[in-house]
């Protein structure tokens, strides 16, 4: 076997190790984020904020961060709304909202991580790490073996699958 083989096996086992908490991680949080518009592991939580007075449904919506908030009802200097009420005068928000719990909802943001938070450098390095095993898994056996072909096959048949799944 080549030196290029044998570094690129050894590479591709220590770094498979080293993610391989990362990875679980990643892909629980992933699965969960599946089901992000559904009440799944969610939690109800009471509210109350105060924002500023006479906001309109759009700035509401926003202030508290709820989205496509709807208005049921504008009487009075209250404004209901599916999930609460909000006082047009004193800018009191009292509402009720559905929550991962905390360590749940931490682990999502991997997923949603912007160049402002420094979990952006660990998703760079997973992303380039997962590239990594793309191209040194075609180091793992031999170019003129069957099982090298059948491999190529499956990763013609994954790309594609992936790619209809895709643009369908």
């Amino acid at each position: 076997m080549s030196n290029l083989n044998t570094n690129m096996r050894v590479y591709h086992r220590y770094l498979g190790f080293f993610l391989a908490g990362i990875m679980a991680v990643y892909s629980i949080s992933g699965i969960i984020l599946i089901f992000r518009e559904t009440d799944f592991l969610k939690s109800e939580k009471s509210k109350v904020l105060t924002v500023a007075p006479n906001l309109d449904a759009v700035d509401l919506g926003k202030a508290i961060k709820i989205k496509e908030l709807k208005v049921l009802s504008d009487t009075n200097n209250i404004v209901s709304f599916k999930q609460g009420t909000y006082n047009k005068v004193s800018g009191v928000a009292e509402f009720k909202v559905k929550e991962l719990p905390f360590v749940v909802s931490k682990m999502t943001n991997f997923h949603k991580a912007t160049t402002k938070q420094p979990l952006f450098y660990l998703n760079i390095f997973f992303g380039l790490s997962l590239f990594f095993f793309v191209i040194s898994s075609f180091w793992m056996f031999m170019p003129q073996t069957s099982i090298f072909r059948k491999g190529l096959i499956f990763t013609v048949v994954g790309v594609v699958l992936a790619l209809v799944l895709i643009f369908i």
